[in-house]
């Protein structure tokens, strides 16, 4: 006798549907704002302005 086929995760898986129409992005994905990057020169004058944050 044979050995039984081998196994793949995609095999037990079942295939995913087709995707439907493009879905707008949910709130919380639409509310994450991008980060500001200092430039040296702020950098600079934003720790001169706050002492306590000096390592």
């Amino acid at each position: 006798m044979s050995p039984p086929p081998i196994k793949r995760f995609a095999d037990l898986k079942p295939a995913p549907g087709p995707t439907g129409v493009y879905a707008p992005p949910t709130p919380k994905v639409s509310r994450q704002k991008k980060a500001k990057v200092l430039t040296a020169a702020e950098r600079a004058a934003f720790l001169a302005s706050r002492p306590d944050l000096k390592s």
